[in-house]
């Protein structure tokens, strides 16, 4: 075998690895696309059967935009930027409800361990990725429907909301992240956790101090300079900086920084949770 011949199995042998190694991620990759799918459409299907959480869930926005909002337009004592108060706050109160039902998708796990269900998950075939991001996508097309509950009642109110194809859009593509997030980091904290009682507790200590600490009832420039950094390193204050500017303001300059932020953290968020997830049953 000539030096030449030999160099020219070597280059069609590396070749060969690149095409397999290719081959082997898109498998993987339609793998968990796939079943992510399947996990997303099995949780929506138990929303179908039964609208109960949904339902009282949207109790506390109807509260604060209706009871809160309405006193707080009356005193005119925060700077919304030219825009009534219940303008500025419908943005923030509707992340305040998408986040409201991820945080608490942690329990569901728990849930399925205690009755059996996550073993049976976790013997099969399937990607953890995949029963993480099932669980994540069904967080936010349970967001979207309280989303739709919240801008109903806005709509009541008659709060004037820039309603376009490509606003709409955006407010899904964000509520999306924003409850994905929110519920890989519920995943987490239930796999540190591991049972109800313990998860309630911390997830109602978690809730309204993230709520209160963004800039979903007053601007960051309010703050005292402690709580804007606090704001600034909050996930909420983003997903609700992205809602205002696509529903109020219509100014997109910051849109790719919300985005570019809900996106890293999300995917943070779900390889971690894919890593923790077996230690539910541990």
């Amino acid at each position: 075998m000539t030096p030449l011949e030999s160099e020219e199995q070597r280059e069609d042998w590396g070749k060969g690895t690149e095409l397999s190694w290719a081959k082997r991620f898109l498998r993987e990759l339609s793998a968990i696309i796939a079943k992510s799918y399947t996990m997303a459409e099995m949780e929506v299907r138990k929303l179908r059967h039964d609208p109960t959480e949904l339902m009282t869930r949207a109790v506390q926005p109807i509260l604060w935009l209706a009871i809160f909002g309405q006193a707080m337009s009356r005193v005119r004592a925060i700077p919304t930027g030219g825009f009534t108060y219940l303008q500025f706050m419908t943005p923030g109160i509707l992340a305040q409800s998408v986040v409201f039902i991820a945080i608490f998708y942690g329990l569901s796990i728990i849930w399925e361990r205690d009755m059996g269900v996550l073993q049976k998950f976790l013997a099969t075939p399937t990607p953890r990725e995949a029963l993480v991001l099932g669980k994540m996508i069904s967080a936010g097309i349970r967001g979207i429907s309280q989303a739709i509950i919240v801008l109903v009642v806005a709509a009541v109110l008659r709060v004037r909301l820039r309603v376009t194809v490509p606003g709409v859009l955006g407010v899904l593509v964000v509520i999306m992240l924003g409850a994905g997030f929110f519920a890989g980091l519920s995943m987490i904290i239930a796999s540190i956790v591991k049972t109800r009682e313990r998860f309630m507790g911390i997830g109602q200590v978690i809730t309204m101090p993230l709520f209160f600490a963004s800039n979903a009832l007053y601007p960051i420039t309010i703050m005292p300079a402690w709580l804007r950094v606090v704001s600034v390193a909050n996930p909420l204050s983003y997903i609700v900086d992205a809602l205002r500017s696509f529903l109020v303001t219509g100014d997109l300059a910051r849109v790719p920084l919300d985005l570019g932020v809900l996106v890293l953290a999300g995917l943070v968020v779900t390889f971690v949770s894919a890593f923790m997830y077996p230690r539910v049953v541990a």
